[in-house]
């Protein structure tokens, strides 16, 4: 804690921070500091390591979360020395503006690089006996944290290999491994990669990571709905009109080619990251914030999912694949032109999807849920429509024409909170005009922020499971989408069903999202 404390003194002394903020925030920024920590990087060379993983590290490090001692171990196929190793890591580190490098040495003397293979059992053994028998001068017994930075197909044999290896046993330690999304590419499948992380590590052992989940506007949702008593008893059916949540990107399929022809919009987004925000938004009050009681609310929204028409898709779908467009002023490839891509793929970029949850709070309530590629602007956004009033008085002076309040939940990139209401313009005449009422999220902190990556590794370090997946919310949500999913890509009118939308805009035209009942507008955002 020595580091973080000169973080803060330094933002004292530069007038940043008062003290009494440097106490609050330094209190709600870190709680504990994790156990002695061997962090093992399972596909180390790969490109989520140098871009995601190390830079969060380093930055736990520079605000005093890592543990002390910790060490690092990078492991992957590719040929590197350690000191090679520990170059690449800076390269990548650099590339971030806002790090202060002056203590990389200091880090980067954690850091070390093995070469393996991920079906070899000796290479693994190796990994155990470094872990295992520390150096001469270090006696710390590590506990053991399994990053899986590798393609999905390769976290069965990973895993089995960890277990093989005794990687998988706690005997005075805990012993730990992390996997990233996708969980599987259907129900089966998804049951199939549970089976195999059981036959070496027990459930608490297993972090299912969603990033989407350590964002702060998103942990924020459940503050602002269960901290606040105006807005909970207007958060349900009698209220509110529809609920419309967005996850939009302006960028392409990028170096993804070869994974997103597999998977198409509905299972890299709607299977996980929309999931996971239309529970935040819908589920109930836990009687605890403690994670297993916040996951048992998650499990009971899924639970609730109305299933779906698939003998009747368009009237709850729509389904699209952008075109070529200009983005940023700039023409852009149509996803048929990108690389790695089949030109005559069928493979969705855009979805929107209608849905009901069968329960008292939201009965009849309808949830637009909509995620795409080359959109309009990149954006993640929850928006509330509530009702219009029942009845106008102003009905005879203005018409029956008086827009309904609206609240917006910034999620990404604007960290915001909105609320839209009417009132009067000034002047002789009745007009009424909307207005809204803005509070953005890093208004009034001076101090340092995780990012998402940061938080979920850090929880992982504590043994704390509420920001990540219960395999039972996994399953729950495979079994609502595979039918959604295996009609979508064996039915006899696909490519009908696929719209063309330009890229740069908000995806196929307005008059198909009516078809399914939305009515709003996204380039509102």
């Amino acid at each position: 804690m020595e580091d973080d404390k000169e973080i803060f003194s330094d933002m004292i002394v530069n007038g940043t921070i008062t003290p009494d903020e440097e106490m609050y925030s330094r209190s709600c920024l870190i709680e504990t500091i994790p156990d002695p920590c061997a962090i093992v990087i399972i596909g180390a060379s790969g490109d989520l390591t140098s871009r995601k993983i190390l830079p969060a590290l380093f930055n736990l490090y520079l605000c005093g979360a890592m543990s002390d001692p910790f060490i690092i171990v990078g492991c992957g196929r590719t040929v590197l020395t350690d000191q090679e190793f520990r170059i690449k890591m800076k390269e990548a580190v650099s590339s971030k503006e806002f790090f202060n490098l002056s203590r990389w040495d200091s880090f980067s003397s954690n850091l070390k690089y093995m070469q393996i293979e991920y079906d070899d059992l000796s290479s693994f053994m190796s990994v155990a006996d470094f872990l295992k028998n520390p150096s001469e001068g270090n006696t710390v017994k590590w506990n053991y944290i399994f990053y899986f930075a590798i393609p999905p197909s390769l976290y069965k044999s990973a895993a089995q290999m960890l277990g093989r290896a005794g990687l998988a046993l706690e005997a005075g330690n805990w012993s730990r491994i992390v996997v990233e999304k996708p969980f599987g590419r259907d129900l089966d499948t998804a049951i199939d990669l549970d089976r195999t992380l059981h036959e070496y590590f027990k459930e608490p052992q297993i972090f299912r990571i969603d990033h989407y989940l350590a964002k702060e506007t998103v942990q924020n949702i459940l503050m602002f709905r269960f901290a606040n008593s105006i807005f909970e008893p207007l958060w349900d059916r009698r209220y509110i009109d529809h609920i419309s949540i967005i996850a939009g990107e302006s960028l392409g399929v990028e170096h993804r080619a070869g994974y997103y022809e597999q998977a198409g919009v509905l299972r890299d987004m709607f299977q996980n990251h929309m999931m996971q925000l239309l529970a935040m938004t819908a589920m109930e009050p836990p009687s605890l914030f403690q994670a297993d009681r916040i996951l048992d609310e998650k499990a009971k929204v899924y639970r609730a999912l109305r299933p779906f028409p698939i003998d009747n898709l368009e009237k709850y779908i729509v389904l699209g694949q952008y075109s070529r467009g200009l983005i940023n002023g700039k023409e852009v490839h149509a996803y048929r032109e990108e690389p790695r891509v089949d030109p005559q793929s069928l493979t969705p970029t855009f979805a929107m999807m209608k849905i009901f949850l069968d329960n008292w709070r939201w009965q009849g309530v309808p949830f637009f849920l909509t995620s795409g590629k080359r959109l309009a602007k990149k954006s993640t956004e929850i928006t509330i429509q509530f009702k219009e009033v029942p009845h106008s008085m102003f009905r005879r002076i203005i018409g029956d024409g008086i827009s309904a309040n609206r609240l917006k939940l910034g999620i990404s990139p604007e960290e915001k909170v909105t609320l839209t209401f009417q009132t009067k313009t000034p002047g002789t005449e009745v007009c009424l005009r909307s207005v809204t009422m803005d509070f953005h999220y890093r208004q009034g902190y001076k101090g340092p922020f995780l990012e998402a990556y940061e938080k979920v590794l850090l929880d992982c370090m504590l043994g704390d499971h509420m920001l990540f997946w219960r395999q039972d919310g996994v399953e729950l949500c495979w079994s609502f989408l595979t039918p959604i999913i295996n009609k979508c890509e064996t039915c006899n009118n696909r490519l009908e069903m696929l719209k063309p939308y330009n890229a740069g805009t908000w995806g196929p035209n307005s008059a198909l999202q009516k078809e399914i009942g939305f009515d709003g507008r996204y380039d509102m955002i």
